[in-house]
């Protein structure tokens, strides 16, 4: 079986198991997640894919960082619920997502031979800002992995590795599920620990 069949098939299996996980707002997402992307690292290189090849240590090293924040004991009433992106941060979280989309963009028009780099570059800047998201259980960053995985699929189909493409396809249903019910915990746990959802 051709190398980057196999990897397609494992990756999606461990990208399914992921999601679950991540849907569930389980910690072993971050075990999942610091694994995964030896997989998809090796795929993406195959594929000519760089910056999100690259992509793939940030993921293994947010894997760790994920998990320390969620093991970690709340310091404060509301601290490690899930809950909504606080107003003030938005600024932020975009101007961060601005300078990494630019800078990926440079390495790759520059220093690769990235035949896609803008949209490479854009779904990995995105990735960075959900990943973080993420390890603060903010309901939006699935809003955010929305817009990566419409990215991803037409990328992957065009560098013809359907499988992960079709991988992505339900990561795109999964997310707006996953927003959903999401959404629903943050208002019932804002509730419970009496502080008021942004």
């Amino acid at each position: 079986m051709e190398l980057k069949l196999v990897l397609q098939i494992v990756g999606t299996l461990l990208g399914l198991f992921y999601l679950w996980l991540e849907y569930k707002a389980n910690i072993w997402v971050w075990i999942i997640g610091a694994i995964m992307p030896l997989v998809h690292g090796i795929l993406y290189l195959e594929s000519g894919i760089y910056a999100d090849a690259a992509m793939q240590l940030y993921y293994v090293a947010a894997g760790v960082y994920g998990l320390i924040v969620w093991k970690r004991k709340p310091r404060k009433s509301g601290d490690g619920v899930i809950r909504h992106t606080h107003r003030g941060w938005i600024v932020p979280l975009v101007a961060v997502y601005a300078l990494l989309h630019v800078a990926l963009y440079y390495i790759l028009t520059e220093f690769t031979d990235s035949r896609v780099p803008l949209f490479d570059s854009m779904s990995t800047a995105l990735s960075i800002v959900a990943m973080w998201m993420l390890s603060r259980k903010l309901v939006e960053q699935w809003l955010v992995w929305l817009v990566v995985d419409m990215i991803s699929v037409g990328l992957y189909i065009y560098k013809g590795i359907p499988i992960t493409a079709l991988l992505y396809t339900l990561y795109c249903v999964l997310a707006v599920l996953g927003y959903l019910r999401w959404r629903k915990m943050a208002n019932h746990q804002s509730q419970a620990h009496g502080y008021v959802a942004e």
